[in-house]
């Protein structure tokens, strides 16, 4: 196996497997520093992770959907040792016909989804956040490597 396999290897177990993850999202702040430089905001959102990808329940009127909206470009962490850049997209309402596989897996994965998840509003959405490169620590080595710089896009990890 290459060391790109053990990468994602890594993440399945630590996110796969239908599991609720608690992840800190970064978006950029529509409010600039005083400066003009872009600020980024950060806030936890509850994910679940399929193939490569983690999505999100959300409002389409929140901070983090407006400013994806302005700049999809994000970047999201973990306290199980992962930091990742990539881009999120809004799919639409949660009960759009496109969507029906990952409602599906909403209202299994988050016990909440069904008292909270307001699906029969349309601004109910589903967030995708796709990484495109990012860092994993295994501190464990359990594929004999501690780090793992991963270009997801090229499939390659250093």
């Amino acid at each position: 196996m290459s060391k790109y396999d053990d990468a994602i290897n890594l993440m399945e177990e630590r996110c796969g497997k239908d599991k609720e993850i608690v992840l800190a999202l970064a978006t950029i702040s529509h409010t600039g520093h005083a400066s003009g430089s872009p600020v980024p905001a950060v806030r936890m959102v509850c994910a679940y992770y399929d193939k490569g990808a983690f999505y999100v329940s959300t409002d389409a009127t929140t901070n983090k959907v407006t400013q994806i909206e302005k700049n999809n470009e994000v970047s999201v962490g973990s306290l199980d040792w992962y930091s990742l850049q990539g881009y999120a997209e809004n799919l639409g309402w949660v009960k759009d016909e496109n969507n029906s596989q990952i409602r599906s897996k909403f209202s299994k994965v988050f016990d909440w989804f069904a008292e909270v998840g307001d699906e029969n509003n349309r601004n109910s959405i589903v967030l995708r956040i796709t990484p495109t490169k990012g860092t994993i620590i295994d501190n464990d080595r359990k594929y004999g490597e501690s780090k793992y710089e991963v270009d997801f896009i090229n499939r390659v990890a250093r």
